[in-house]
């Protein structure tokens, strides 16, 4: 008889999860109910779905409030009637309109006005209309008897709590919505304390004077039959105007593909895979998911967009055929069962990558061309973590902030106060709760219906549509996302190429893989580990595994892209694949002691390294079937809301394995090994798209270092900062100079093999001024000195000083002191001045000043200040001469050796040992510029830890392991840099 139920959906206002709702429901013993979320519908698919898992019929709905005042509760009596009242709660919420005192007409909706607001009589009310009243209006009631027909009259008992802790938790929730002092919360902002969830014992108790109040609510729930399909896919189908047209045009689409990716020479099993393929797409219903992602890849070639198609659907020969992905599923010999399956009910992943400057008018066209009614963007969950919800809880308690960081890192202060008890006791409570919405960062649905169908929308900054449930929901549902994702690798692709035409006027293909993965030039960069700027492989990471490998080749950059992932490297397996590469005997022994495991990954050696070598040892070497081989992997790749499949099949692959005779110690090692990778495992045909990025960026650096070093410049970089882009450029002949009025653009150029930095790295320095500069250039050629300048573009005096002071004026041949006296004397008292057309430029005095005092580092700090680094080496900033002269080039002849050199800081990351204590691997370039990587462990690092970025003396053990040489670190210091002291402005 609970109408009105709220979860924790009900955003900073419930308090209770999906499951726990349900089990005070049982608790109660409710056989029917209707969820009811303050203006949201995220919960409604799994109440829905687990309605007949706990026995009790359900409903879903939504409670209309505007901040938290009711103005009605909307229940579905049917699918139709959900969409309804999701079409309304779209409607305010994409416009910011308040909800109306009257709900609209509904067809199939039940409406209940609140007692408190609904009109005093009920003569109004139409037959699915309603007024809801609370055990505790009850004496009301008898006063307006006269007025209101009991026929139209229900229980509405707002069920929010379930204990007096959930209601003190649901205050903190209000106080933090309303980012105020818990002591400062007002009555109207907060539910009141008898919103429990009551047995249906104790409604009927208070209701026992007015049973016809129970029978109304009981007969409205009976009402209400909402059948959700759970098992259907309802992605949009078909994608032309039959399935079987699909299938027809996927067909002769895959055909017409085969010369452009084949040519002549025709590999034998090509065929033969794709009938394969084309007849378990047809059996599953998959037609229309391929079409939407080739004819979405249609519009990104035709709009010359860069991507590149990976995911489990890169394993399919009919994705490579239509040019979705890349991937030659025929010469990597890719796991057909990974990719698609009989018993496998969603269609393979396609994440596409696009560039990030071309992603949205991806995400517009798909909204423009199947509508935006059936058309939405995933949402996703923003949950209050446990640090966050401890600080929120501090504020609202009206601690200050010292004393909550002062709680959180002593648990003990915090237990011996009043309020730190507190905070520590409902920040458990309230972690993991639903703190907003957000927008999943890829997803896309296109429904056959409408989203309305299924969920309320809402509209996020990107502007489109956003489903309220998540992609997990979405699934359960049977909607399946599209992957449209970013990345500003493909943007240095991109950029690269039209770079190259401007500044050497070659085009290039940058589509001939084939040919690049013979090249020379290629294979040593990539066994070197010299990838700096390249697309997933220029971590320190990668680098010292690339150069442990000594891969040169496309199969061994595969192998690496997935290999580095955490599951792998953290289960050891990453060291044994090493060893098994580089030693033959090793691999010997490994297929000696079991040749079943090892021939079934033979390419990696018996090593699982991609996501299909969980299906293949469960349903090849375990003999579990591929249904249940999936459910494993699933298990292990997605959230915990999956385990319970992962671990139905745990035993059965325990036993299987026993019955074939293996001892319990080699099923062990080999169910862990699956276990601790394949929740990080990459797809085989996912790391080969990657290697194919990689090949590309590896091409261009090759070839054509400083353009791509530009490009990726002005992309953003990439793992590291921008002025180790600049540094990489450098070292590769480059000539870097600061941002000049005269030549330099928005963003960073080059002519020849000098690179201009951008204006736009100038610290401080508005859009506005960068663009009118620029404008005014090209219309009227290059300016002649500050004067010129100052009469053309409109300018600020602050603005003006940044622009000296950087060196853009340097052309002049005046030193900066002049130019800023210059400065200060044309724009006086005015600060900034507006150009105006003149017909005579009226003569400016010269003044002759007295020499300056002059520091040699004062280009160097206003560099460090406004670009963030200087184009001098860090280490002539140095107060003292380094210590050591030693630099990379030398250490593998001093292997085992203790040495002191000297480095500057480039990064480092922060890591913890099997036993939970922190160590860190380090970064630096040498005095000559080459890389030096160190390792930091957990009494060195505690004793002398890093001190920010600088240079630093490096002492330790020099170390060599498969070619890899690295510094074991004894002793860091941190070393001090020069300083001004002298006032700039003193004459000499």
């Amino acid at each position: 008889m609970l109408i009105n139920c709220h979860t924790y959906y009900s955003l900073k206002y419930g308090t209770v999860s999906i499951e726990e709702m349900y089990a005070e429901l049982k608790k109660g013993g409710h056989k029917a109910f209707a969820l009811t979320d303050i203006n949201n519908t995220s919960a409604c698919v799994y109440t829905l779905k687990y309605s007949k898992l706990y026995g009790i019929n359900a409903t879903v709905g939504v409670d209309f409030r505007n901040g938290t005042e009711q103005q009605y509760v909307c229940i579905a009596k049917s699918l139709f009637g959900f969409k309804e009242i999701n079409e309304h709660l779209n409607h305010h919420l994409r416009f910011a309109l308040p909800f109306p005192k009257k709900a609209p007409d509904f067809n199939d909706v039940f409406v209940v006005y609140p007692f408190e607001i609904a009109s005093k009589t009920t003569q109004d009310l139409k037959d699915h209309e309603f007024i809801g009243i609370r055990p505790g209006q009850l004496p009301k009631l008898f006063s307006l008897q006269s007025t209101l027909a009991e026929d139209k009259l229900v229980v509405l008992q707002t069920a929010s709590f379930r204990s007096p802790k959930d209601h003190n938790t649901h205050r903190l929730l209000r106080a933090i919505d309303k980012n105020m002092l818990l002591s400062q919360l007002p009555a109207n902002e907060q539910g009141c304390r008898d919103q429990l969830y009551l047995s249906s014992d104790q409604i009927k108790r208070s209701f026992s004077g007015f049973p016809e109040i129970i029978r109304n609510t009981i007969h409205l729930l009976q009402q209400c039959s909402i059948q959700m399909d759970f098992k259907t896919n309802k992605n949009k189908s078909p994608y032309t105007a039959s399935v079987a047209e699909d299938l027809s045009l996927l067909r002769r689409e895959s055909l017409n593909g085969i010369p452009h990716r084949y040519g002549e020479r025709l590999p034998k099993n090509v065929i033969p895979r794709l009938n394969k393929e084309l007849e378990m797409i047809g059996k599953l219903g998959f037609s229309s998911y391929f079409l939407i992602n080739w004819d979405l890849i249609r519009y990104a070639q035709h709009n010359d967009f860069y991507y590149v198609g990976r995911g489990s659907g890169a394993n399919s020969l009919v994705a490579y055929l239509l040019q979705i992905t890349d991937v030659d599923p025929i010469e990597l010999d890719l796991y057909f069962e990974r990719f698609i399956n009989p018993h496998r009910s969603s269609p393979p992943d396609f994440d596409i990558d696009f560039s990030w400057t071309d992603r949205n008018e991806i995400t517009k066209h798909l909204f423009d061309t199947y509508g935006h009614d059936k058309t939405a963007l995933v949402g996703t969950y923003n949950t209050f973590r446990h640090n966050s919800i401890f600080r929120e809880l501090g504020k609202v308690f009206g601690l200050p902030s010292f004393e909550i960081t002062r709680f959180q890192n002593d648990p003990d202060a915090a237990a011996k106060d009043e309020y730190g008890k507190l905070i520590v006791k409902y920040s458990a409570l309230i972690s993991g709760f639903p703190s907003h919405l957000s927008v999943h960062s890829s997803g896309i649905l296109i429904s056959q219906e409408e989203i309305s169908s299924y969920s309320g929308t809402f509209i996020p900054p990107k502007g489109f549509p956003t489903t309220q449930f998540d992609m997990h929901a979405a699934e359960e549902v049977g909607l399946h996302k599209f992957d449209i994702l970013s990345q500003r690798g493909l943007g240095k692709i991109k950029d690269s190429i039209k770079i190259i035409q401007e500044n050497k006027g070659e085009k290039i293909d940058i589509h001939d893989v084939s040919s690049f993965k013979k090249d020379p030039h290629i294979k040593d960069l990539l066994k070197r580990g010299k990838t700096i700027g390249c697309f997933y492989i220029e971590s320190p990471a990668m680098r010292m595994l690339l150069t442990k490998l000594g891969a040169d080749d496309y199969l061994g950059l595969v192998a690496a892209s997935s290999i580095i992932r955490p599951g792998v490297s953290k289960s050891g397996m990453m060291r044994e694949y090493i060893l098994r590469h580089r030693d033959k005997t090793r691999r010997q022994e490994a297929k000696s002691e079991i040749p079943e495991l090892y021939e079934l990954m033979e390419d990696t050696y018996g090593v699982m390294v991609y996501q299909e070598d969980v299906i293949k040892v469960a349903h090849c070497f375990a003999g579990l079937t591929l249904a249940e081989a999936d459910i494993l992997r699933r298990g292990m790749s997605w959230s915990l809301r999956q385990k319970s499949d992962f671990h139905s099949v745990r035993d059965r692959f325990f036993s299987n394995c026993q019955k074939r005779g293996y001892s319990s110690t080699v099923i062990s090692r080999i169910w862990n090994q699956m276990e601790s990778f394949a929740n990080y495992a990459f797809a085989k045909g996912h790391s080969a798209s990657y290697a194919v990025e990689s090949f590309q960026a590896l091409y261009l650096k090759a070839h054509y270092p400083l353009e791509y070093m530009v490009a990726t410049l002005n992309n953003g970089g990439g793992f590291y900062s921008a002025e180790f882009y600049i540094h990489e450029a450098r070292m590769l002949g480059g000539e870097i100079v600061p941002p000049c009025v005269n030549f330099s653009k928005r963003i960073t150029t080059i002519r020849g093999k000098t690179i201009h930095l951008g204006l736009s790295r100038i610290c401080d320095l508005e859009k506005s001024l960068i663009s009118s500069i620029v404008l005014e250039r090209s219309r009227n050629d290059k300016f002649q000195n500050l004067r010129d300048f100052i009469d053309r573009v409109f300018v600020s005096l602050e603005q003006l000083i940044l622009l000296i002071r950087v060196g853009a004026f340097r052309f002049t041949k005046k030193d900066k002191k002049q130019l800023l006296w210059d400065a200060h004397f044309l724009l006086g008292q005015n600060k900034q001045k507006r150009p105006a057309p003149t017909l005579f430029k009226s003569e400016v005095k010269e003044f002759t000043l007295p020499k300056l005092w002059h520091h040699h580092l004062e280009s160097d700090f206003d560099q460090l200040e406004l670009l963030g680094f200087t184009l001098s080496s860090p280490f002539s900033l140095l107060k003292n001469s380094p210590p050591s002269r030693l630099v990379s080039i030398e250490l593998p002849r001093k292997i085992g050796e203790c040495i002191q050199i000297v480095g500057y800081l480039v990064t480092k990351k922060n890591t913890k040992t099997t036993d939970g204590k922190r160590m860190a691997f380090g970064v630096f370039l040498d005095l000559q510029g080459q890389w030096i990587d160190s390792v930091h462990f957990p009494q060195i690092l505690e004793q002398y830890p890093f001190r920010g970025p600088g240079c630093y003396s490096i002492t330790g053990i020099v170390t060599e392991e498969f070619g890899f040489i690295a510094i074991e670190v004894t002793k860091l210091k941190r070393l001090e840099n020069q300083t001004i002291e002298a006032p700039s402005t003193r004459t000499a």
